[in-house]
């Protein structure tokens, strides 16, 4: 897999895999610590999912190496 086929979007998404053994706790479990954790990873990988967004306005393709400052 090259690094062009993993963006940064795609591997929070790959990240929401950690759901399926904090849901297997919960069911094995009689307490809520499972649940809470399956709560969790979903809100963590919200966050990731958000923070890894494309930001409006962010040129990178700049020719001559200076940084504009606003």
């Amino acid at each position: 897999m090259t690094s062009s086929l993993l963006t940064p979007r795609r591997g929070a998404a790959l990240g929401l895999l950690a759901i399926i053994p904090a849901l297997v706790y919960a069911f094995g479990r009689p307490s809520l610590a499972g649940y809470v954790a399956a709560v969790n990873v979903v809100i963590i990988f919200a966050a990731l999912y958000v923070a890894m967004r494309p930001v409006e306005g962010d040129h990178h393709d700049s020719e001559d190496g200076t940084h504009e400052s606003t």
